[in-house]
């Protein structure tokens, strides 16, 4: 097995399990994505909980992993050639980690892209909307006295929840009727935009029941239920 002693960021988090795959994240929705599909495909892994409010995201340790301070990250001690490997970014985790256990992302091609479409419109729509209105109606932006800016993105978050509705019409998960990384990456942020930003009769949820389905599929599902809640923000792993 690989020392992992090399890396900089054991000197914060050492590894208590170095022969498994490192997780630095938090339970949010960027968060969770990565320790459910840990939790889906049973790869063995050792959770470590990056605090914001001790902006543990912005030590030297934590940069040298990802230099864009965001979670989550992972150190794969078993990757390419046996060789560790560390990726940071949550679409980029999800790939890597479907492709090590062969799992939720389709081996044909077209299924293939199709998958990965819909992970990129998650990374490029869903989250940076969701998180924008989330911000402006729950929190700081909350108190701003021109709504202009929440109601734009109100606006593009029903326009996004559409798009899903239709494309979850006539279909059990966001790429078919199989669950794929799509879904894993997708749901967290539906979940969080309707609980944690409790932003539901904002965008009118309701009117989208193919998407709320969907979600209660997903939030059912062993995996997910454990997954959610790790790291544990007490600390404990």
């Amino acid at each position: 097995m690989n020392d992992l002693s090399t890396f900089p960021i054991m000197k914060k988090w050492p590894a208590r399990h170095p022969e498994r795959i490192q997780l630095y994240s938090l339970p949010t929705p960027n968060g969770v994505k990565v320790s459910i599909m840990l939790e889906e495909t049973g790869l063995a892994y050792e959770p470590h909980l990056v605090r914001f409010d001790h902006n543990d995201q912005l030590t030297p340790e934590f940069m040298s992993l990802n230099p864009n301070n965001k979670i989550p990250a992972i150190i794969d001690p078993d990757g390419p050639d046996g060789k560790p490997l560390a990726l940071f970014e949550s679409g980029a985790i999800l790939i890597y980690l479907a492709e090590k256990s062969g799992r939720f992302l389709p081996l044909d091609a077209a299924g293939r892209y199709e998958t990965i479409q819909w992970l990129m419109f998650q990374m490029g729509g869903i989250g940076p909307m969701f998180g924008q209105l989330g911000f402006f109606h729950k929190f700081a932006g909350k108190d701003y006295e021109d709504k202009r800016p929440r109601e734009r993105y109100v606006a593009e978050s029903k326009r996004l929840l559409g798009v899903l509705n239709g494309q979850l019409a006539q279909r059990t998960w966001i790429a078919g009727d199989t669950y794929t990384i799509a879904d894993i990456a997708i749901f967290p942020w539906v979940r969080n935009l309707i609980g944690y930003y409790e932003a539901g009769d904002l965008v009118g949820i309701a009117d989208f029941p193919h998407v709320t389905r969907a979600l209660e599929n997903f939030v059912a599902r062993p995996a997910v239920v454990k997954g959610l809640e790790i790291p544990s923000r007490d600390g404990a792993a």
